[in-house]
């Protein structure tokens, strides 16, 4: 097909990598300096941030891991890739998030149950205030590069460090008012913040697995492909566009077309390959199927049409009918409806359209298809 959709694969695979790097570096950066400033003040809490920080960059290495193996070649045990192996990063990333909610919720109650006298130094704030603005432009320009090229693993990467940031300026807004009132708030903001997170981290993951369960077409990417068909002069109409999602970069499925029944077999065929050829280099997105719909635009056809449209005015959840077809030597009506997926009952609803089809039609074979309401 074309090579510039490959091109852009791998440059993307690129981007991943690189982001992560930066966040290997920045947080292992910080891992050892507050280690080094924990272990020389003696403070227990500067030196387990520490830690946190090599979890960080563990998230990271982790999404490095998922994108190299997503970017094998497809096999013939896995003919459609290993895209959505970084929809399975993304999910660890999302548990880590949680684990860290817990841990940190767990140990904001100790707190709050067994209270102490907090201490605070000038160096340590200053250790939390590097750390804040250190995680805050961290975790934008991440989860910024994340939504940019669709990487799940990265915008939770970016969340977390966003998160992290938080925890910190918490810390830091509790010091302060403790150094000012003598009022210790740090545990309860913790309790806060921990909650926070652990929703954020909840979110996360049915998001991820959402995307792992297969979802609704993205109308932007749909209207697309309807373009892209739709300019093709033989084309009437690009109905029943099915997409399945083998990674946040591959997409492939199959799409209906209305053209003229005057159309001869191989007029048919060089046009399915061009649609398959138009839609790959356009929208990068393989089509392995495309089914015809064939018209009829005579006075018959048109009259018939138009009074089907007239009865189904009295139906409510009705999105769309396409594939209008008379079939006058066999006396055969055909076409294909979508019921509303908020439609109370689809199929009742499906069978009254089919009676009343069949009573507005006397005298044909009248076929009516339910259709789902796979991307309208």
């Amino acid at each position: 097909m074309n090579g510039s959709y490959d091109e852009e694969s791998a440059a993307r695979g690129r981007t991943i990598v690189k982001t992560s790097i930066i966040g290997i570096i920045a947080n292992v950066l910080l891992a050892g300096f507050k280690a080094v400033i924990g272990l020389i003040a003696g403070s227990i809490a500067v030196v387990l941030d520490a830690v946190n920080n090599l979890s960080d960059a563990l998230s990271s290495i982790i999404t490095i891991v998922g994108t190299k193996l997503a970017a094998k070649a497809p096999n013939k045990k896995h003919p459609y890739g290993y895209g959505r192996i970084e929809y399975l990063t993304a999910v660890i990333i999302s548990l880590i998030i949680l684990y860290a909610g817990i841990t940190s919720m767990a140990e904001s109650v100790k707190a709050i149950l067994e209270p102490g006298v907090p201490e605070y130094s000038t160096l340590s704030l200053v250790i939390i205030s590097v750390a804040v603005a250190v995680k805050i432009v961290l975790g934008i320009y991440v989860k910024a590069t994340g939504k940019k090229v669709r990487s799940d693993s990265l915008i939770a990467s970016g969340q977390d460090a966003l998160m992290d940031s938080i925890i910190s300026a918490s810390t830091l807004v509790a010091a302060i008012i403790f150094m000012i009132t003598g009022l210790s708030l740090e545990a309860y903001l913790g309790v806060i913040i921990s909650a926070i997170i652990i929703k954020a981290g909840v979110e996360q993951l049915i998001s991820t697995l959402s995307s792992i369960l297969g979802e609704r077409a993205d109308a932007q990417t749909v209207t697309a492909i309807k373009n892209t068909v739709n300019s093709i002069p033989e084309v009437l109409g690009t109905y029943d566009i099915v997409l399945h999602n083998y990674g946040p970069d591959t997409l492939n499925g199959s799409l209906h077309v209305e053209v003229d029944d005057s159309l001869t077999a191989i007029e048919i065929d060089e046009l399915t390959r061009k649609i398959q050829m138009m839609v790959y280099c356009e929208n990068h997105i393989l089509i392995n199927a495309v089914s015809v719909y064939s018209t009829r635009n005579d006075e018959q056809s048109t009259a018939l049409r138009k009074k089907l449209s007239e009865m189904l005015k009295g139906y409510d959840n009705i999105l769309q009918t396409h594939g209008f077809y008379v079939n006058n030597e066999s006396k055969t009506i055909s076409y294909d409806i979508v019921i509303g997926w908020d439609a109370k009952d689809r199929i009742g609803e499906y069978h009254s359209i089919e009676e009343a089809s069949k009573k507005l039609f006397e005298g044909y074979n009248v076929i009516v298809n339910l259709d789902s309401d796979w991307s309208i």
